[in-house]
């Protein structure tokens, strides 16, 4: 039995795949093991979203063959579409597969082994499709998460968006969604393995269902998903402001079991910076949807990224949106310099910042949103939750159950035996930690 280790880089759509594929290489026969590990071949799912991240991925696979030599190196994902022709040159990389291409790895790695000719690598054939032309989802599944208390369903592909910054529509290509009958099996499939809490993911998933003959909007997939028996918990990844209506808002808050936790990715609170971005909303419709979120949820959880220091990003535009920051009141910010993405439309825009002053904004974001963090926590004090509890911890000497409530705060609870995956409702008191909330659980 060949043994096999996986690393991977990126979001969360790349981890969903990266599980996916251990379970097809474990269907096949292979035995999977610890990156650490001395394995006879290393997969690396790449990301490509920054040169940094290129950076790492080629760091990655340089360190496999490095451990051991005779090694299968496999280069996966975006870095690989992104990067074919220049990889495949790479004589520390033995094969190389592109996205869309996935969940035929146990293939191509049985079929390298019975050849045993890197020549049959080849960018040109199936390993490395043209994305662009591509209309179908890559349809593979996972049943079984190494998080064991909350699964990820990837629901769907793509991007039509185009930011200025973002190479993803290049190496993720068009919106393609899975069918709501695929997503449903997988989701029951994993409340009978025992998850309570699900979390639609995907590349783009506002744009879920564009692509279909019959136009389906993500509301109607949410409903669905969420009247699954056994779905517990039920969260949406990041969304795009534009899909925020009335309507969607209002369907979301009669579901019971959706966690008000909402990732809205912003990006910039100025105007100027958005249109740069290509963004395709303005600061005023941003707002309107945290409007209309608070207007039917009590105290949801609101999250977001900033990029910090685009190319023409002036001091004026950069205080306009850190106003508008502090304004919105959001629970967590993840914050970016702004980093050239070679093959982007930002790339051949003037950078008049240095490090330094992309730093010094980044810094200036933060330390704005710490204050907002904890009176956000301050106010949840004396309030009811529902904590889904997912591990132990001892501080002072004293020991935890420590999980996570709807809004995804962190919530320690006094030690319970065998409390892993239980949701229990509880009173939260006082800060354990800075960023722990202590909770006194309530008797049902």
């Amino acid at each position: 039995m060949k043994k096999v280790a996986f690393h991977t880089l990126g979001c969360k759509v790349n981890i969903y795949e990266n599980e996916a594929m251990q379970e097809l290489m474990q269907k096949a026969g292979y035995s999977i093991v610890d990156f650490d590990d001395k394995a006879d071949i290393y997969v690396v799912n790449t990301c490509s979203v920054t040169n940094m991240a290129d950076r790492k991925s080629r760091q990655m696979l340089h360190k496999a063959k490095k451990d051991n030599p005779d090694a299968v190196i496999v280069a996966v994902g975006c870095y690989v579409q992104a990067a074919a022709k220049s990889i495949k040159q790479d004589e520390k990389i033995d094969i190389i597969i592109g996205n869309n291409m996935k969940n035929k790895i146990a293939d191509i790695i049985n079929d390298y082994y019975e050849h045993q000719d890197p020549n049959t690598v080849d960018i040109s054939g199936d390993f490395v499709l043209d994305i662009s032309k591509i209309k179908e989802y890559e349809e593979f599944r996972v049943l079984k998460h190494k998080e064991h208390t909350r699964a990820f369903i990837k629901i769907q592909d793509g991007c039509n968006q185009f930011c200025s910054y973002c190479i993803i529509p290049y190496t993720r290509g068009r919106v393609r969604s899975r069918s709501i009958e695929e997503i449903e099996k997988e989701v029951r499939d994993l409340v009978n393995a025992g998850y309570k809490e699900v979390i639609l993911t995907g590349i783009h998933i506002s744009s879920y269902g564009l692509d279909f003959e019959e136009k389906i909007q993500l509301i109607e997939l949410v409903e669905k998903v969420a009247k699954v028996a056994g779905v517990e918990r039920l969260r949406i990844s990041s969304l795009e402001p534009r899909i925020i209506t009335e309507e969607f808002v209002e369907r979301l808050a009669k579901l019971d079991n959706f966690c008000p936790h909402f990732h809205l990715s912003l990006q910039s609170g100025s105007d100027n910076t958005l249109k740069a971005m290509s963004r395709r909303y303005d600061a005023s419709e941003f707002k309107e949807g945290v409007r209309l979120i608070r207007k039917y949820f009590d105290m949801p959880a609101l999250t977001t990224d900033i990029i910090a220091g685009f190319p023409g990003e002036t001091e004026d535009d950069f205080r306009e949106s850190l106003e508008y920051i502090r304004d919105i009141g959001f629970f967590e910010l993840h914050v970016f310099p702004y980093s050239k993405r070679e093959g982007t439309k930002a790339a051949s825009m003037k950078e008049t910042l240095s490090n330094k002053d992309k730093t010094r904004r980044v810094n200036l974001l933060l330390s704005m949103q710490e204050p907002i963090r904890r009176k956000f926590l301050e106010e949840k004090i004396g309030k009811e939750v529902e904590v889904l509890i997912e591990s132990e911890f001892e501080h002072e000497d004293k020991r935890y159950v420590l999980g996570h409530s709807k809004e995804y705060i962190k919530v320690a609870l006094p030690y319970i035996e065998k409390a892993r995956n239980m949701i229990i409702p509880a009173k939260l008191i006082s800060f354990i930690k800075d960023d722990i909330i202590l909770g006194e659980e309530l008797k049902q």
